[in-house]
């Protein structure tokens, strides 16, 4: 280990050891709740005019949470809290002093948009978990589930549950009406539960909240006040059960000769989910035959880097409850589970000939899914996930007529068992996971994995009122296959063991197994006063493997982090709030070389008429990677310097904007990149609204890999100076005939283009000086084939050519559209009606991306879906 790496962790551990001298006692506040007599009934219509609402007390006394945090708020709020067998009931009266002023902006369910309340209740009590019920002054419904205490709130989940709110000469009221069945408690003879009542007074942009939270709190669930007086409820075991029915029809441009394309495609699908409450606070959730459409496509990229690129997960099944699932156990994206492998694309091609046509599927098929899940009274947090996706085949078919299928994709199991416990008055957890992937290959597809299983524990300790923290966990991973397999995944841009310098990993092709670890340690101040620090350790070692259910960047590396950030939480007549970060990374491979140190601030404020600025600099001084050349050596890039600023309007207004700019510049013009980016809010009234969201970007690099080839007898690795530009817009629109009814369009293109010049070979790959790490061509040493688009090579200048290589020059184009009617026609049950659009293709790299966008998005016939979807859920 380098003396600066023990350095570096001697701070962590001696900066961590202070604790905070004056801590402020929370007080928690109290409601008591009461059950509804026998045959009185509340009706949701957001009046509160009911005679049961007479059985319950009001309670008040809401505190600024933001900007003024801790002040008496300007607008008086006050709620109600009752139950009977099956629902728990909230009343909310929320005074405005100006009620023709109220912002009542129609929107889809989860969009929350105007003035609000909401209400969070940890039934679970473990002050790190909440279910979060919200409803706008326009009535429109929202619900999240919240998890990591208030650091992470999941949209995706969409419990069946009633609102209805109302404005009055005094202000707005709401009622809601949640089903026991909802939400997730152990039996008891009477639940204590946490509660938090919210509200966003949209005019003065305030925050205002039931039991108050220092801004200075080092969580939102944790802080919570306590609901009692639910008495002997009885828990509700959850049975749902949702068919649906999808008609699908394709139209896209034929092909001549081919009889996969058509010009036409018509499906008909069918299947079913079910969620079953195997206790109060457990489920199980079934899938048969799903329909994992989505509105939106993935957005587009490109990778020149070779690595995988992260989508995020969209699909409903997968992501309700996966908190629970979760295993995030470095940084950035690494995660031990990755939901998007299962139903991934086929991993295998069609060896077909030059006669043959083609039909490859595009996703492999999940032919059911069974997921457990939950948390129980004591804390233990539960999650098994089982899925089988089926053989995928590609249909070919000669010129003849002649038809024949091959598989490529196996069938597959997937497997995930995760478990956490809390305990020490829920201020520390201790978990594990267990995940397997096992894959039936025939001989022509054993260059996949045939198993590949991880495990791993990770724990966190809260002490001083969870001021401070300690968190850590540690993977192990084991994959097997055959020695093809193996080889593969040696060789793989997540490995490397071909590295021609490397001391430590070799490429062994007689191996069958490869098994590694990583993990991570930190600790650090989350709360109390306005400094927080944090620090820790990563590390994957060289042969760990987590890509076949989970996601794993790059393997073999050590990294220290370290940070320090000043939180400016109280008001001035400047500014709102406003924070700085001071933070430091430096990154070892396990042969132990010193790759890389980064220096970075960034800073954020929030003015006092809700404009807002955001920037940030940093300073790389050295930068090596084992990974640019592919398995060639270790890369040394020159020092580089970069810098950003964002800055926006206020979006609360009907017009709001967001303009930034990144720019980064390295030594000796070793490569840039300038990123100007543009976002505009528009909402001409309350029922539309419009977003467009615009990058346009130009990245050159005068040593982008290009390819490796050999010359006498020894690799020679080409790069390149590319240069590169990339635009992308994306555009949104929602119209809401009311809080169920909605119209929704969503559209994207994505343009791409590099061009290369100034072909060079690597000559001293850590060599300080650009020009001692390359050499370029000379004019008389390349030229361009005139049979081909290939470079030819004359390294030695003999008149012979030595080597040649492909045109790396590219243009990548796509573009899609969804146009979506969506009708919630009753809670739970809904009707799409979808018309998608969609092109990818190929432009000309000589071409402009004005030029390739009017050509290859706007003057394509596009690929078109219509789609009508139709759901019901049954309870029962």
């Amino acid at each position: 280990m380098s003396k600066r790496l023990f350095r570096s962790i001697i701070f962590i551990l001696l900066t961590s050891t202070v604790v905070a001298q004056n801590d402020s006692v929370k007080v928690q506040r109290e409601y008591n709740t009461v059950q509804l007599p026998i045959g009185e009934e509340i009706i949701i219509d957001g009046e509160l005019s009911d005679k049961a609402w007479g059985n319950v007390i009001w309670d008040d006394d809401f505190t600024v949470f933001e900007p003024d945090n801790g002040k008496k708020a300007s607008q008086r709020t006050k709620f109600k809290i009752a139950y009977d067998a099956k629902f728990i009931y909230v009343g909310i009266r929320c005074f405005d002093s100006i009620p023709d002023k109220i912002e009542k902006r129609l929107a889809r369910r989860d969009n929350f948009s105007g003035d609000w309340i909401e209400v969070n209740i940890d039934s679970y009590n473990d002050k790190r978990t909440a279910f979060s019920f919200n409803v706008s002054a326009a009535g429109v419904k929202g619900d999240e589930f919240i998890s990591q205490n208030g650091d992470f709130w999941d949209a995706s989940w969409n419990p069946i549950w009633y609102t209805a709110a109302n404005i009055d000469e005094e202000g707005w009221t709401a009622e809601m009406k949640i089903p026991f069945s909802q939400l997730k408690f152990g039996a008891a003879e009477e639940q204590v539960w946490g509660l938090q009542i919210h509200r966003r007074y949209f005019r003065g942009e305030e925050r205002s909240i039931w039991q108050p939270i220092s801004l200075e709190a080092p969580g939102w669930v944790s802080e919570f006040g306590r609901l009692n007086g639910l008495k002997n409820i009885e828990p509700q075991k959850q049975l749902e059960i949702q068919p649906f029915l999808v008609n699908q029809f394709d139209s896209y441009p034929s092909e001549t000769g081919n009889p996969f394309r058509d010009g036409k495609d018509y499906i008909l699908n069918a299947g079913l989910d079910a969620k079953i409450g195997l206790t109060n606070d457990l489920t199980l959730d079934l899938t048969v035959n799903p329909d994992f459409g989505q509105v939106d496509a993935d957005p587009g990229a490109i990778a020149l880097d070779g690595f995988q690129i992260f989508f995020e997960e969209r699909r409903p099944f997968f992501i309700e409850n996966k908190n629970i699932f979760d295993y995030e156990f470095a940084d950035g994206n690494d995660n031990v589970f990755y939901s998007r492998r299962i139903g991934r694309s086929p991993q295998g091609y069609a060896d077909v000939t030059e006669n043959e046509f083609v039909d490859q599927p595009t996703n492999s098929t999940i032919l059911g899914a069974a997921k457990f899940s939950g948390k129980t009274k004591n804390g233990w947090s539960l999650g098994l996930l089982e899925s089988v996706t089926g053989k995928m085949y590609a249909d070919i078919e000669d010129v003849a007529g002649n038809k024949r299928s091959e598989l490529v994709e196996p069938l597959t199991n997937y497997m995930v068992g995760r478990v956490q416990k809390d305990f020490n008055e829920r201020n520390s957890y201790l978990g594990g996971i267990f995940t397997a992937t096992n894959r039936n290959l025939p001989n022509h597809l054993e260059f996949l994995r045939s198993g590949a299983y991880t495990g791993g524990l990770d724990f966190k300790h809260n002490w001083k009122n969870r001021n401070y923290y300690v968190e850590g966990n540690i993977v192990g991973s084991h994959v097997v296959g055959s020695e093809e397999a193996i080889a593969r995944t040696q060789n793989s841009i997540t490995h490397l063991f071909q590295r021609i310098d490397a001391g430590h990993v070799s490429v062994d092709d007689t191996r069958t197994s490869l098994t590694g670890t990583g993990g991570k340690i930190e600790i650090g101040k989350a709360g109390g006063g306005n400094w927080r620090y944090d620090g820790g350790i990563i590390w994957r070692s060289p042969e760990l493997e987590l890509n076949d259910i989970g996601f794993l960047r790059q393997a073999d590396e050590i990294k220290q982090t370290a940070s320090v950030s000043r939180l400016f939480i109280k008001p001035t007549n400047f500014y709102r709030r406003a924070n700085m970060e001071l933070s430091q990374y430096s990154t070892y491979d396990f042969d132990g070389n010193y790759n890389r140190i980064q220096y970075q601030f960034e800073g954020f404020i929030n003015y006092k008429n809700n404009w807002w600025t955001e920037v940030g600099a940093a300073h790389k001084p050295r930068i090596f990677s084992n990974t640019v050349l592919r398995g060639g050596p270790r890369w040394r890039w020159s020092d580089e310097n970069f810098a950003y600023l964002f800055f926006g309007s206020d979006s609360r207004k009907k017009l709001s904007f967001t303009l930034g700019y990144v720019n980064s510049q390295a030594a000796e013009n070793n490569f840039s990149l300038a990123r100007y980016v543009f976002r505009l809010y528009y909402q001409p009234f309350d029922a539309f609204n419009l977003s467009i969201s615009s990058e346009f970007e130009e990245n050159p690099n005068k040593t982008q890999y290009v390819t490796e080839t050999n010359f006498n007898g020894d690799a020679r690795y080409i790069t390149g100076n590319i240069d590169q530009k990339t635009f992308s817009t994306s555009i949104r629109f929602n119209y809401s005939i009311n809080p169920n009814l909605s119209i929704q369009y969503y559209g994207e293109p994505f343009i791409s283009r590099g061009t290369y010049t100034d072909f060079n070979y690597v000559n001293n790959p850590i060599a300080e000086k650009l020009n001692e790490r390359v050499t370029l061509f000379s004019d008389n040493q390349i030229s361009k084939s005139t049979s081909t688009d290939d470079y030819l090579i004359d390294e030695d200048f003999d008149g012979a050519i030595d080597y040649q290589i492909e045109n790396p020059d590219f243009s990548y184009v796509q573009f899609r559209s969804n146009l979506v009617l969506r009708w919630e026609y009753v809670p739970g049950s809904e009707i799409f009606l979808v018309w998608s659009q969609g092109v990818v293709g190929a432009g000309n790299p000589s071409e402009t991306l004005g030029r390739n966008l009017d050509q290859q998005i706007l003057g394509q016939k596009k690929d078109n879906t219509f789609l009508l979807k139709a759901t019901y859920r049954f309870i029962l």
